[in-house]
């Protein structure tokens, strides 16, 4: 066979060796933007060396390696005793470990510590997402914790430390724990009231005993659990740890783990509760309202973990077009390949600024923020979550065929895209949240609009598009079917006022123009020709130092 036939040409360099932090200039605006300058130097050198290990090569074959050998449940012993055990990878433990040291679960105690965490989550996501739920749960479970401040005075300063360690042994000899959650069961799913695993008081304080089963069980060798039971006094959370404080194994039977769509190096699991010991978080009755703040910071980081997916893909397609020649030209110099990249670019740019701005209405936390992310939250949820799947589909198109091949890592993206719709309740569930929120808390709505409103003046098309959200929030009677049609606007709407304010005007006028103006078609790439989509692609170009 000739030589000849094996040179290789005009095929793309892989994008490895750069600062993902760093190249992703939405990213770093807004942290500049939403960090007090006393804490910003600290925060932009953590985040750049984060950045520069998620767009390392080591990092991606830690992401490649996690998810070609998922984990493996181990029920039994070789003598046949019950040890419920996970294993995972090493790659998985070297993953976790270095997103447990760079801060990812430490948010609530620091300066600008939602900004700084979401930022590294947003990076980190980028070399492999499925460790990003323990690192989620781990975030989340501390506001639940702090309505028992004995529970968090026990738990948090584990829950938020810099120090991962793998194995099950008693939470106090561990210098750092992880958290999960069970919630759904087979007969409720989202319908937690529906729950029937039972919650039996037993002679020490605030301790019971479980009985039951949860459907899902996400990350289960984690060190502990908030989940959900009936008590006498009605639906309950509890807090259940994988290891007694004796060093005993509390009961904990794994039934199985989930076979997903994507998700792979992340162990989902259905659990078995018989007589497994637990201790009360919060008031009897009060269960839902206890995790409320625990499922809210979830949320949050499923808008993070879908702007990490997009921002991803978005890199990936316009980095293959700025090496990839096709038609006598590099593909990036071409009109209609640009007006895919620029509108790619758009939805994932929109992303990250709006769940940026979430990020910091958590460390500012007035009563304003507060109500403010009472909407925003499932609102963006709802629509940031759902833009996810497209956006990595229509990148993955702009690799061709070498998009569709595992190597490539584009197909990881695709199957993991639509996890964060589903995951802390679906869009349906969201919708309704905002609902919710629009019928009893008055204050929530004034707090959106006067968010919107900052921008008030600055583009007619925005102004008509707040005027018409204003109309239909006028009527809220028989809305329910029309929920999502009003929450995906609120959401375009709350995007759009946050790029008129803070991006580059090519940013906003072209979002401004296509979401909001109507002059768009009904795929990517159909932007008025008539915008400045070159600046708008070479923004979004990550370049490798």
């Amino acid at each position: 066979m000739a030589a000849t036939t094996h040179t290789v040409t005009n095929q793309v360099p892989p994008l490895v060796g750069y600062d993902v932090f760093a190249a992703d200039r939405a990213l770093s605006e807004a942290v500049e933007r939403h960090i007090e300058p006393g804490v910003l130097p600290a925060a932009r050198e953590e985040l750049s060396t984060l950045g520069q290990s998620a767009g390392s090569a080591q990092a991606q074959e830690w992401g490649a390696q996690a998810n070609e050998h998922p984990p493996v449940l181990r029920t039994h012993d070789r003598y046949g005793h019950r040890i419920d055990e996970v294993e995972f990878h090493p790659s998985w433990h070297r993953l976790l470990g270095h997103a447990v040291s760079a801060g990812l679960t430490d948010a609530w105690g620091r300066p600008a510590g939602h900004v700084r965490r979401a930022a590294g989550f947003l990076v980190w996501t980028q070399a492999e997402a499925g460790h990003g739920c323990p690192l989620s749960m781990t975030h989340a479970a501390v506001p639940a914790l702090r309505t028992d401040p004995v529970l968090a005075a026990e738990w948090e300063p584990k829950l938020t430390s810099y120090v991962y360690e793998e194995g099950l042994r008693p939470a106090q000899e561990k210098a750092g724990v992880l958290f999960g959650m069970g919630m759904t069961e087979k007969q409720g799913g989202t319908d937690v009231r529906s729950n029937t695993t039972r919650a039996e008081p037993v002679s020490g304080e605030g301790e019971y005993l479980l009985t039951g089963h949860k459907w899902f069980c996400s990350a289960p060798m984690s060190d502990g659990f908030l989940v959900l039971a009936q008590a006498p006094g009605g639906l309950t959370c509890f807090l259940a740890p994988r290891v007694l404080p004796d060093g005993t194994r509390n009961v904990f039977a794994i039934q199985r783990l989930k076979d997903k769509l994507g998700n792979k190096s992340n162990a989902s699991s259905e659990v078995e509760f018989d007589g497994t010991w637990a201790r009360r978080v919060g008031e009897e009755g009060r269960g839902v309202r206890t995790i409320i703040e625990m499922v809210a910071a979830t949320r949050l980081d499923c808008v993070v973990g879908s702007a990490a997916l997009m921002r991803q893909a978005v890199a990936q397609a316009v980095h293959h077009a700025t090496y990839r020649s096709a038609f006598g030209g590099l593909l990036i110099d071409k009109p209609l390949m640009r007006n895919v990249l620029a509108d790619l670019a758009l939805e994932s740019e929109a992303a990250t600024v709006l769940a940026m701005r979430l990020a910091s209405a958590y460390d500012t936390d007035t009563e304003e923020e507060r109500a403010f992310l009472r909407i925003a939250v499932p609102a963006a949820k709802y629509w940031v979550t759902k833009r996810c799947t497209p956006v990595v589909g229509e990148a993955l198109e702009c690799l061709g065929g070498n998009g569709y091949v595992e190597e490539s890592g584009m197909p990881r993206l695709l199957r993991e895209a639509p996890l964060n719709s589903i995951w802390e309740g679906s869009g349906n569930v969201q919708a309704l949240d905002v609902l919710r929120a629009l019928q009893r808390e008055p204050q929530a709505l004034d707090a959106f609009l006067r968010e919107v409103g900052k921008a008030r003046g600055a583009d007619h098309r925005l102004d008509a598009a707040i005027k018409d959200l204003l109309t239909e929030l006028a009527d809220l009677e028989g809305i329910e079917a029309r929920a999502r049609r009003l929450v995906e606007r609120m959401a375009l709407v709350l995007q759009g006022s946050l790029l008129v304010r803070w991006a580059p005007p090519e940013v906003s006028d072209a979002f401004c123009a296509s979401r909001l103006g109507g002059d768009w078609g009904t795929a990517f790439g159909t932007l008025p020709h008539s915008l400045d989509l070159a600046s708008v692609v070479k923004r979004a170009r990550p370049v490798a130092d």
